[in-house]
């Protein structure tokens, strides 16, 4: 990952607090299992209709801003700055910061060109990693449980890993998730309940 091309080193190094910035699904994106774990299809992450969930998470954690960073693509190609955003913002300013590239181009945006993504507040308390390939985002971070199961109810849909693998995940792979994925994914990702923060 170039730091110049995404703000520098304290960048890189307060996502790397919340995020294995090296791993992929299926396993553990986040440094510490908060076992509070939703899916949501990654398309859905990053467009307008989801903005309102993410300014949730962050005003649990009294966070003023939603910050993201693309990981992938890393090139010379499709570079991205990070992005932070108050939760002040209205859902067309989110969709201005990812679904438009420079000089206002759509096929430059983040929707379209980043393949795998990570947001968080700085808190660092909460945060949602999505991978283009195999089509999900993780959330985790929820304060409780039934701040969890309010926020699934009002900004949804979200999944548990094992509805995951049944609908979203079973639609990336044509109908049949390969078990060691699926394994991996289960081990990593089944809710133990929410531990809060």
């Amino acid at each position: 990952m170039s730091d110049r091309r995404h703000g520098g080193n304290d960048i890189h190094a307060r996502f790397a607090s919340v995020f294995d910035l090296d791993a992929r699904l299926p396993g553990m994106v986040f440094r510490r299992d908060a076992g509070d774990t939703l899916f949501v299809e990654f398309d859905v992450l990053l467009t307008p209709d989801l903005w309102p969930a993410l300014c949730a998470m962050a005003r649990w954690h009294g966070d003023q801003h939603v910050e993201l960073l693309v990981l992938a693509p890393d090139d010379d190609k499709y570079s991205f700055p990070a992005l932070s955003l108050s939760v002040e913002a209205s859902v067309d300013d989110y969709w201005d910061a990812v679904g438009f590239g420079p000089d206002d181009d759509a096929g430059d945006s983040v929707t379209i060109m980043a393949n795998v993504v990570a947001l968080t507040g700085p808190s660092r308390k909460w945060g949602c990693w999505g991978e283009r390939d195999p089509e999900v985002a993780v959330f985790q971070g929820f304060p409780d449980a039934g701040a969890r199961d309010a926020w699934r109810e009002e900004f949804g849909p979200f999944l548990e890993v094992d509805e995951a693998l049944n609908s979203y995940l079973s639609l990336a792979f044509r109908g049949a998730v390969p078990d060691w994925y699926a394994s991996a994914l289960t081990a990593h990702y089944r809710n133990s309940g929410c531990s809060g923060t």
